[in-house]
């Protein structure tokens, strides 16, 4: 028997029909910080590319929320210049003239509550004119020092109240708080004002079409599953990597730093996704508890000092260019300690990982922007092959790569041609541009539909976020007693000390 239909959704249709699209129903967003880069570059184009696609109801409306003094016509004009330069999918004015119907913009600060009554008009007057059906959900593209008063501001005017079937929703970018003590305050307070399940806290990675994959690799196939414990698995690496410094985002950056920005989200989250055991189902729940299992299995090393490094980016040359070091980038105090590289070692207490080391990295102005999961297997416990036929054999692994390049590679021995026995790596490849007709969608056009269809699949649990902050807590701690971060020159893959710490454990990292 197939599930009852949700609101809005077509009662003829079979929840199991594979072959149509799931088509979100009568719904709106509001994008709170609309004028920001994130808007701009990423959300605006999803919605388009969305409805370019046929993924949005015919009356969706996009609400702005800004201190601007822009009409409705700016608004509409600033979405359709994002939209030409940014979208994934080619501009059709037939699709542009229906989604530019549902367009409004309100203007005001977080603070005004004469901006909050006039959002809440406009959504009312959007459910008369569009059929939105009541259902809209809060984009907070903001600071994280606003979430609060925004939160709050959509409690005081009944912005966030689901009545007569409607719902409600709110999405809240990264970073969720920035310790696990913040990240409890902020959890409390979200939730006084929407449930558990009317939160959407946005991890783009978990967007992205390869990561989804890693479920589908480990669990669709009998292949994989099998070796994937400590008795086949000598070593797993994530790796994020990145080829720009810091850019515009000093204000941001300086004070957080990399792991805070990339290893409590990202890579604990692809950490979580490649080390969980099978889940009972593809639910959000399902999803949830065994993802939950994993972070709270996490161990961290006795020795911090040999099994985390932090380190800046110094100039250098990359891409041909001259880059300078962070401490020279502009708006950063030249004291600061902030890492723009951290490496750290983890492993995980049960029965499937015990004794496997999880090495996780990320860093700015590194030799090639790339984000992977490398899983090293240990080597053949006995071979008949002389030391010289083996010479140029390493260790087998499957490389998944999340960006670019999205695909996996699989490296193992092979004889090469002649009259000798000799043994060396080849790779094979799967490429997600090669076997598949149809491009990988961009990590918000899903993240978006998924909020807008309530599918919570992708979207990280409170539990996960403060379980990622008590991992990282205490090597932050650990790193604010220290001296100065160690120094790496821009366009290299690290600092020499990231190299000493896997030495040690005698392996040393891939390179991407």
């Amino acid at each position: 028997m197939s599930p009852s239909p949700v609101t809005g959704a077509n009662p003829l249709r079979d929840a199991l029909d594979r072959r149509l699209p799931r088509i979100a129903g009568p719904s709106g967003l509001v994008i709170f910080g609309v004028t920001g880069d994130l808007s701009r570059k990423k959300l605006m184009p999803a919605v388009y590319d969305l409805a370019n696609r046929g993924l949005l109801p015919p009356g969706f409306s996009l609400v702005g929320f800004a201190r601007r003094e822009w009409a409705d016509e700016d608004f509409a004009q600033v979405v359709h210049d994002a939209v030409k330069e940014h979208a994934r999918t080619p501009f059709r004015e037939e699709v542009w003239q229906q989604l530019a119907q549902g367009m409004r913009f309100v203007q005001g600060s977080f603070d005004d509550d004469e901006s909050f009554a006039s959002l809440r008009s406009t959504i009312e007057e959007l459910d008369r004119a569009q059929g939105t059906g009541g259902n809209f959900a809060f984009y907070l593209s903001v600071p994280p020092g606003s979430f609060p008063v925004v939160i709050q501001q959509l409690k005081k005017h009944g912005l966030a109240d689901q009545t007569d079937g409607s719902w409600r929703r709110a999405v809240i970018e990264k970073p969720f708080g920035h310790d696990l003590r913040s990240a409890e305050e902020l959890n409390a307070l979200v939730h006084e004002v929407f449930a558990p399940e009317q939160v959407f806290r946005i991890d783009h990675y978990l967007g992205k079409e390869t990561v989804q994959n890693i479920l589908a690799l480990r669990f669709a196939n009998q292949m994989f599953e099998p070796l994937w414990n400590r008795s086949y698995v000598d070593h797993v690496q994530i790796t994020m990597a990145e080829d720009i410094g810091i850019g515009g985002r000093a204000g941001y950056y300086d004070g957080i730093g990399a792991a805070r920005d990339v290893i409590q989200n990202h890579l604990l989250q692809l950490l979580a996704l490649t080390a969980m055991e099978e889940p009972a189902s593809f639910d959000a729940d399902a999803l949830a508890a065994e993802k939950t299992k994993v972070l709270g299995a996490v161990r961290l090393p006795s020795d911090l000092a040999a099994s985390t490094v932090r380190a800046q980016y110094t100039a250098g040359w990359q891409g041909g260019a001259r880059a300078v070091g962070y401490l020279e980038e502009e708006g950063i105090d030249p004291s600061s300690r902030t890492d723009t590289y951290a490496a750290i070692k983890l492993e995980i207490d049960n029965r499937r990982w015990a004794g496997v080391p999880f090495y996780l990295r990320t860093g700015k102005r590194l030799g090639r922007r790339v984000t992977e999961i490398a899983v090293v297997f240990q080597r053949a416990p006995h071979s008949p092959f002389g030391h010289t036929a083996t010479e140029e054999l390493g260790q087998n692994a499957m490389v998944i790569r999340v960006q670019p390049d999205e695909g996996m590679t699989v490296r193992f021995g092979s004889k090469v041609p002649g009259t000798s026995m000799e043994i060396r790596d080849v790779s094979m490849d799967f490429a997600y541009g090669e076997s598949f007709t149809e491009s990988s969608p961009e990590a918000y056009e899903r993240l978006i539909l998924d909020v807008l269809l309530g599918d919570a699949n992708l979207f990280p649990r409170t539990e996960e976020v403060e379980l990622s902050w008590k991992i990282l807590d205490p090597i932050e701690q650990f790193w604010d007693t220290e001296g100065a971060p160690a120094q790496y020159p821009a366009g290299t893959w690290g600092p020499a000390e990231a190299d000493e710490m896997l030495a040690r454990d005698g392996r040393s990292w891939r390179r991407p």
